[in-house]
């Protein structure tokens, strides 16, 4: 079932920028911005300002190497050549059991809508069904799944984009969607209620996990490289325009939320999108809402599977996975690695079986880690590699890091903080110490199973244009 073309470049500058949003758009926008929202009040907005400055510094390190050297295996491969070996077999692994945590949260969230619609009908049935669905997406020619994915975000890009222009329109024409009489829609309440931070510097802290989770899954353009059309014109426009567009989304979402109502009245509860599409008083906003956030879910899982499929992958071409991970089926797709995602998929179906409720929660907790890790590590990777560089080879760069290296340095300052943040508050620590034995896991498993010394090198060549 192999195939010796290899991977296609079948994947448009659209089709990227929509894989990447998405990615990153999914439960972390429609359900958990209520618990940030909570946390800091309104100041939430400056959260995601802070936190997007550095998630676009992250992609602009990405960007830097994918247009240097445009492969599959992305940031895995290039932390193996910059920080060695067991630096690449950790980031890369990371990012897969990220894609594998944030996938089963995803696909939960799919029962949970489901449910909504046929509540009689057992929540790990819709899970395996949408299981089963996204591994055959997943065994297409890249550019059917670039397409299904595109239409797909669209969908969920259309309603975020409908519901900031019925906002800002509801706004201002004056009218009141507040359940208190006490209060009225406006700006005002941003600042009416409790002041613009109305739990100090730290509540505006213990958001940023939650609020660095949102930007999840973003670092997929560097993973599309290999299978990019033409990825030194792609990629670069794609990191340009993506994290802007995706924080712009989250800004103006969250500003016109707490805008119409106060953020007191926000529930942890419900989503922020359930309670403002209900107050606008039509009786099919449920089921529209419903549509939007399953194929939210679908667009997102179908990404990370992708993602996870195409690093483990590039690991297998360096002899850091097993070398059926590299094998390619007619469509020139690695067909183990979805089949491999596919059966840990299943492990969802069970958690959903076992414990249907509190599985959400409890693998959601857990992805925050391995984010943020590997964004230090793409960063830490990027700085390792132009440190190796002539001055020379640093001017002939196409798509370089600006502010180098003082943008590079504080993104890294602040992805630490994160980790300080996750340890200091009660409710994340375990989210902490669970990275924290994976990586010593990892550790571990490199020095038993994986032969010290230099990687295999993948022979790039084999990437087609088609």
């Amino acid at each position: 079932m192999t195939s010796q073309q290899g991977l296609k470049r079948g994947l448009s500058a659209r089709h990227i920028r929509f894989m990447a949003l998405g990615s990153a758009i999914g439960t972390g926008l429609f359900y958990g911005s209520a618990s940030a929202i909570q946390m800091a009040g309104p100041a939430v907005l400056l959260a995601y300002l802070i936190g997007g400055a550095a998630v676009f510094m992250v992609m602009r390190a990405l960007g830097e190497m994918a247009v240097h050297n445009p492969v599959s295996g992305s940031f895995g491969e290039y932390a193996s050549t910059s920080l060695g070996p067991m630096a690449g077999f950790v980031l890369g692994w990371t990012y897969a059991f990220e894609m594998i945590i944030v996938c089963i949260a995803d696909v939960t969230a799919f029962g949970i809508y489901m449910g909504f619609w046929f509540p009689e009908v057992p929540r790990w049935i819709w899970v395996l069904s949408i299981v089963f669905l996204i591994g055959a997406l997943n065994l297409c020619n890249v550019k059917v799944f670039g397409e299904t994915e595109f239409w797909l975000s669209l969908l969920k890009v259309s309603a975020i984009v409908a519901m900031i222009v019925a906002g800002l329109g509801l706004l201002l024409f004056g009218v009141n969607l507040s359940a208190s009489g006490e209060s009225v829609s406006g700006i005002s309440n941003l600042w009416a209620h409790g002041a613009f931070m109305p739990n100090g510097i730290g509540g505006l802290i213990a958001c940023f996990p939650v609020v660095m989770f949102a930007f999840g899954g973003i670092e997929i353009i560097g993973i599309t490289a290999g299978e990019a059309k033409d990825p030194q014109q792609t990629i670069p426009r794609a990191i340009n325009s993506v994290p802007l567009r995706i924080l712009l989304f989250y800004v103006l979402t969250l500003f016109v939320l707490m805008a119409l109502f106060p953020w007191t009245q926000i529930s942890k509860e419900n989503s922020p999108f359930v309670q403002i599409f209900a107050s606008l008083g039509f009786p099919w906003a449920a089921a529209l809402l419903n549509i939007v956030v399953i194929s939210a879910a679908v667009s997102a899982i179908n990404s990370d599977v992708f993602g996870a499929g195409r690093i483990m992958y590039g690991l297998a071409q360096q002899g850091q996975a097993p070398a059926a991970f590299s094998k390619l089926s007619e469509q020139g797709v690695p067909w183990m690695t979805v089949l491999v995602m596919g059966v840990a998929l299943l492990g969802g179906v069970l958690l959903n079986y076992l414990i249907p409720e509190n599985v959400f929660l409890l693998i959601a907790s857990i992805a925050t880690f391995a984010t943020v890790w590997v964004w230090l590590m793409i960063l830490l990777t990027q700085v390792a590699m132009r440190r190796q560089m002539s001055r020379e080879e640093a001017a002939q760069l196409k798509f370089p890091v600006p502010f180098w290296p003082y943008a590079p340095a504080a993104a890294i300052v602040f992805m630490l903080f994160i980790f300080g943040v996750l340890g200091y508050f009660p409710d994340n620590r375990m989210a902490l110490i669970v990275g924290a034995v994976w990586v010593v896991l990892l550790v571990a498993a490199y020095y038993l199973w994986v032969k010290p010394g230099t990687p295999k090198r993948p022979d790039h060549s084999s990437i087609t244009h088609r």
